[in-house]
C-alpha cells in the first residue's frame, strides 16, 4: 500500500505516493530524477549515496524515504545556485579533486557538512569527516587540499 508523503529536497517540496519500504536513495534517483546521489555498495560503507539531512551527512541507501518526512534534504543538485557552483564544488574542480566523479557528490556533501560545523577544520578533522566516503581513483591528497582551501585557516 502506498503512503502519501511530502519531502523537502533542496528547498522544494515534493508530494509523493510511495511504498513505505522505499529507500531514500531510490526515491531521489528514480522518482525525483536527482541522479547526482549515487548507488554503489547499498550497505552504507562507500558514501556514494551521501546526502545532507538537516545539515548532517546520511547514507541515503540506509534510510527509508518516509523517515525523511519533515526534514530538509540536500543533494549535490541543491548546492549550486543556478550556474554558480558552491565554493566547495568549485574548490574540488580547481584542485583537480574530481577524477571519475563517482564519489564526488558524497565527498563534497561531507566536506560541506564539516565546514558548516567547523570552518577551521585541520587536516586530521578533514580526513575523519570524509572517512565514510571511499574514492578508488585517488590517494585523497587533492580532495583534502580542496577542502583545506575552504577552511578559514587558509
Amino acid at each position: 500500500m502506498k503512503e502519501s508523503i511530502v519531502l523537502d529536497v533542496n528547498g522544494q517540496e515534493y508530494s509523493l505516493a510511495l511504498e513505505s519500504n522505499r529507500l531514500l536513495v531510490d526515491v531521489l534517483r528514480e522518482d525525483l530524477k536527482m541522479t547526482g546521489t549515487k548507488i554503489n555498495c547499498g550497505i552504507g560503507v562507500c558514501g556514494a549515496c551521501t546526502i545532507l539531512l538537516d545539515g548532517d551527512t546520511v547514507n541515503s541507501c540506509l534510510m527509508l524515504a518516509v523517515d525523511a518526512v519533515g526534514k530538509k534534504i540536500t543533494t549535490i543538485e541543491g548546492l549550486a545556485d543556478g550556474d554558480q557552483l558552491h565554493p566547495v564544488q568549485e574548490a574540488f574542480v580547481n584542485h583537480g579533486a574530481i577524477q571519475c566523479g563517482f564519489c564526488s557528490p558524497g565527498m563534497i556533501l561531507s566536506a560541506k557538512a564539516l565546514l558548516d560545523e567547523n570552518p577551521r577544520a585541520n587536516e586530521l578533522e578533514i580526513r575523519r569527516a570524509i572517512s565514510g566516503n571511499l574514492c578508488r581513483c585517488s590517494g585523497y591528497t587533492k580532495i583534502v587540499e580542496a577542502i583545506q582551501g575552504q577552511t578559514s585557516l587558509k
